[in-house]
C-alpha cells in the first residue's frame, strides 16, 4: 500500500474541512448541483475522449495509485548479476532450473529465450517490443486522469456562468443574490479541488509507477542480453549499475560487500 498517497489525500482534505469550518459552515460549501456539474461534466467528457473500456477499467488504475509494489531495483540487479555468475561457472543452460523460481514473467521470458539459443536481436526486439506495450497502456491510464484534470476546472467555469445566469434572472430580490453568487461560485470550487487534490496527482503517481517499471523492465533486458553474449559478472552489473543514482550504487556496493 502506498502510504504517501493516502496521507497525501486524507491531508489535503482534512486541511480543506479545518479551513472551512474554522471560518463558516460546512453545509455553505455543499451543494448538489455543482457536484453533478463538475463531476458529470468530467467524466463525460473522458467518455467522449476515451473508449469505454478505458472508462471500465478505471478502478484498476485507481487500484495502482494505492497498492502497487515498488519493486527494489538494486535487488533486481543482484539476482541478474547473480544469473549471469552460474551462466559463466556452468553454461547458460543451468539457468533452465532458475527459471522455475523467478517470479516476473518478463524476466522468466528473456531467461527462457537465452537458454533456448534465441538469435540475441530476436530477444532484444521482442522484450522491447513487449517494453513499448506496457508503456502504451500505462499511457492511456495517466492520459484518463490528464484529461479529467484538463476539464474539470473548464466544467467548474461553466457551472458558475451557469449560477450567474439564474442570479441575473432574479435580480429583483436583492437579498437572494449574495447567496446566489456563493452557490455559483461553487462550481469553480469543485472544479479546481478535483483537479488539483484529486486527478492531477494521481496522474503524476502513475507517470511515477510507470517509470519505475519501464527502468526495471530495461534493467531485464540489458540483463538478459549480457548474460546472452557471456559477459563476465563484474561487467553485467557494472552495466546494470548505470541505471541507478549515485545514492542507489553506493547502497548496491555496500550490500556486495557484506555478502
Amino acid at each position: 500500500m502506498d502510504i504517501s498517497t493516502i496521507v497525501g489525500l486524507v491531508m489535503g482534505t482534512a486541511l480543506l474541512l479545518w479551513a472551512v469550518m474554522s471560518k463558516s459552515d460546512i453545509g455553505a460549501f455543499s451543494d448538489a448541483g455543482s457536484v453533478a456539474i463538475v463531476l458529470g461534466g468530467a467524466v463525460s467528457a473522458a467518455m467522449i475522449s476515451f473508449p469505454l473500456r478505458n472508462i471500465l477499467g478505471v478502478a484498476k488504475v485507481v487500484k495502482n495509485c494505492f497498492f502497487a509494489k515498488s519493486n527494489d531495483p538494486n535487488e533486481l540487479i543482484t539476482d541478474l548479476v547473480g544469473f549471469a555468475e552460474i551462466a559463466r561457472r556452468d553454461g547458460i543452460l543451468a539457468l533452465e532450473n532458475v527459471a522455475a523460481d523467478i517470479k516476473d514473467p518478463f524476466l522468466v521470458s528473456g531467461v527462457q529465450m537465452a537458454v533456448d539459443g534465441t538469435d540475441p536481436d530476436l530477444i532484444e526486439a521482442i522484450m522491447v517490443s513487449d517494453l513499448e506495450a506496457v508503456e502504451a497502456r500505462h499511457s492511456e491510464g495517466k492520459a484518463l486522469f490528464d484529461n479529467i484534470g484538463k476539464y474539470a476546472p473548464a466544467f467548474g467555469m461553466i457551472g458558475t456562468l451557469i449560477g450567474l445566469v439564474i442570479m441575473l434572472q432574479n435580480m429583483s430580490d436583492p437579498s437572494s443574490i449574495g447567496p446566489a453568487m456563493a452557490v455559483a461560485l461553487l462550481t469553480t470550487l469543485y472544479g479546481a479541488l478535483l483537479a488539483n487534490l484529486i486527478a492531477q496527482p494521481m496522474a503524476d503517481k502513475l507517470g511515477l509507477r510507470s517509470r519505475e517499471e519501464l527502468m526495471l523492465k530495461m534493467i531485464i533486458i540489458k540483463g538478459v542480453m549480457s548474460i546472452q553474449s557471456g559477459d563476465n559478472p563484474r561487467i553485467v552489473e557494472q552495466k546494470l549499475k548505470t541505471f541507478l543514482p549515485n545514492r542507489a550504487r553506493a547502497a548496491l556496493d555496500l550490500s556486495a560487500e557484506a555478502a
